[in-house]
């Protein structure tokens, strides 16, 4: 069980590259959708599975204006506290200066990345390999990190570089032990960055990486802070399975060859018409193994979704998209639920907050499939056994959940810019 209780946040630099709007604010209080980006950050970090509560901002430039909005804590919930330097120091050295408030394990941060962060799978491959840091990373072209089959971190750059596919998030478990024996071997410590520590740690074989998959966006600089800007836009979009959600599923073991077999629920029909109604979209994820098999025409598959499409709209509702694993049940594919793969394809075509949506089905391998990609689960269906996915919602139909899903969903501002 993570004992792990306290988060540490990096919030002094100057924020150069958010020039002009950093001249009057510090970067984590740059605004998004009228709240600063640092709210955000704490308020995933305090959320379940996470649930920190207890915060530590390294502040430096501007640390006013970051102390005025959040105070102690005690207006959300969280209890903070700050440690403090001018806007010179590096990184390192705010990690130096604030040794008496730091707990023995604790959770670091930046405060430019978010990500869909579960400190469980962080904390869990930190204790099995016994590493001084475990960091979140992800895939990259050109990234600081070099990582083996086990999770252990080859090397660590202060720099990026071609041959290092992943590149480090800002989101690690670190033991203090560990940090501040680093400074009495790095020469110039403290005054030092705290990549260099990295670095250093990876030499020593200490580091360890949990990889995620999922787009993570940033507000390091004005272009990538108007894509995180959108991505935060409350968006009323629902993703839906298909075969026994929309349509009649086919007899186990079969599949929906051609659109002269494909049947409507019309329970869903009806739930999905009356969200409509409150500006709901919907995309469909799906497993059509069919083809793979042989034993479905991709043209035929085409028909029946252009059909089903097109019927849809006539009564309103607007499919946006449909992602299709055609892939075999064998496969193993990252594509195929209940892996997630498709779950984040959608997360950065459509900039989705997963965590913030549900995804409909009617299998327990839909509901694993939601909660492998962070996003929420509603089953729906009778004579299903709950037990082997937990669902945040159960009904026997669609319209019964209507009242919950439009309450979830009822002080999110409706974003059209997506759809």
């Amino acid at each position: 069980m993570r004992d792990i209780t306290q988060a540490v946040v990096l919030c002094g630099g100057l924020g150069t590259r958010l020039r002009p709007l950093t001249n009057s604010v510090p970067k984590p209080m740059v605004e998004i959708n009228k709240k600063p980006f640092l709210w955000y950050l704490l308020l995933k970090l305090s959320s379940p599975p996470n649930n920190i509560k207890k915060f530590l901002l390294l502040t430096g430039y501007l640390k006013e204006t970051i102390e005025n909005y959040f105070r102690d804590g005690k207006q959300f919930g969280w209890e903070i506290s700050y440690s403090s330097g001018p806007s010179y120091w590096d990184t390192g050295r705010r990690i130096w200066e604030a040794n008496e408030h730091l707990d023995e394990q604790f959770v670091l941060c930046y405060s430019d990345n978010f990500a869909q962060v579960n400190l469980d799978k962080l904390y869990q491959i930190w204790k099995n390999n016994s590493s001084s840091i475990t960091l979140l990373i992800t895939k990259k072209k050109i990234g600081n990190v070099m990582i083996n089959d086990h999770n252990k971190i080859i090397l660590y750059s202060k720099e990026r570089k071609a041959d290092y596919q992943y590149v480090e998030l800002g989101f690690m478990i670190c033991s203090k032990n560990e940090i501040f024996k680093q400074f009495q071997i790095i020469e110039n410590s403290p005054n030092i960055s705290f990549s260099e520590i990295l670095e250093n740690i990876s030499l020593d074989n200490q580091l360890s990486g949990s990889i995620i998959n999922d787009p993570y966006h940033s507000i390091g600089d004005l272009k990538r802070l108007e894509k995180t800007r959108k991505y935060f836009q409350k968006k009323r979009i629902l993703l839906l399975d298909r075969d026994g959600v929309i349509n009649v599923k086919a007899p186990r073991g079969k599949y929906i060859t051609s659109w002269d077999n494909f049947t409507f629920i019309q329970d869903t029909i009806e739930a999905l018409k009356k969200l409509s109604l409150y500006d709901f979209k919907f995309i469909i994820v799906s497993n059509q193994a069919g083809i793979a098999t042989g034993e479905v025409d991709i043209t035929d598959l085409e028909e029946i979704h252009d059909n089903m499409t097109a019927f849809l709209k006539t009564k309103g509702i607007k499919i946006l998209d449909i992602f299709v694993s055609k892939d075999h049940w064998k496969s193993q594919s990252f594509r195929r639920k209940p892996n997630p793969g498709m779950f984040f394809e959608v997360s950065q075509k459509y900039l989705l907050r997963l965590d913030e949506t549900f995804y409909i089905g009617d299998d327990p391998r839909d509901c694993q499939a939601a909660r492998n990609a962070s996003c929420g689960s509603i089953l729906i269906g009778d004579n299903i056994d709950k037990t082997k996915c937990n669902p945040d919602y159960y009904a026997s139909r669609l319209t019964d959940l209507l009242p919950i899903i439009l309450e979830k969903f009822k002080d999110k501002e409706i974003n059209h810019s997506n759809c």
